[in-house]
């Protein structure tokens, strides 16, 4: 694999997806590897807009040209993802048959494979937005993930939730509409620095809106590129870190 970005700001200098897709049991897959052998791994998990996304496809990319064997899984399991053209009126219905609490059986195959098919030792979880939850849920739930990522997504509604089982990064926009920065720094910030045995970080960065980290080079706008590379950077660090 040609070396496709420039490592420093995670942009790209060709566009087009670099990986392949696979089946892995019940669930299909976009995996993209480095040009050299290693036996670290990094999941991705997609937001509500799914597994076929450029954007999410664009983040698989650019891990895997750090160095890691990265895969997206379909969380969704064939199912449709939320569209640009769907009714915000209607998202409540939809996330009751899109629970990303709801994916521990999808990680345990996508785990399996990585190990026994890839041959991956370390494996770190990154997620966006509904991924992000996901990835909060599973960083309570599964001591196979060596690190977790959560961008602008949280479990809110669990007492448990701050009972990290390997290091986790939290990363936040300061005008997010969905987590505002006071859920940020008053409830999550305050009761992971209480209740917290593991490493863990918790960053907020200015101005940034919901979405910000995954935008593709062209769809950035000038302002906000500093901060969408220093989150890319960031992330990457948190996962070499650790895994």
């Amino acid at each position: 694999m040609a070396d496709p970005f420039l490592y420093d700001t995670g942009e790209r200098t060709q566009y087009g997806c670099l990986g392949h897709e696979v089946q892995i049991e019940h669930i299909k897959a976009y995996v993209c590897r480095p040009s050299f052998f290693t036996d670290k791994a990094v999941i991705v998990i997609h937001d509500v807009f799914g597994w076929l996304f450029p954007d999410i496809r664009y983040i698989v990319d650019l891990i895997a040209g750090h160095g890691y064997i990265t895969i997206c899984p379909d969380f969704f399991k064939g199912t449709e993802p939320w569209k640009t053209t769907d009714h915000w009126a209607d998202f409540a219905d939809w996330m009751k048959d899109h629970d990303p609490t709801k994916v521990d059986k999808e990680a345990d195959v996508v785990l399996k494979y990585l190990k026994e098919q890839c041959g991956a030792k370390k494996i770190g979880i990154v997620g966006f937005s509904w991924g992000g939850m996901a990835v909060h849920h599973l960083m309570l739930k599964n001591p196979q993930l060596t690190a977790g990522v959560s961008l602008y997504g949280i479990i809110r509604d669990s007492e448990e939730r701050y009972n990290l089982l390997n290091p986790t990064f939290f990363i936040f926009g300061e005008k997010d509409h969905t987590i505002s920065y006071d859920q940020v720094s008053c409830c999550t910030g305050n009761k992971l620095k209480q209740y917290c045995k593991v490493a863990y970080k918790l960053k907020v960065y200015p101005g940034q809106v919901h979405g910000f980290a995954q935008l593709k080079p062209e769809d950035m706008k000038p302002d906000d590129k500093p901060y969408i590379e220093e989150a890319r950077r960031d992330m990457i660090d948190w996962i070499k870190m650790f895994t």
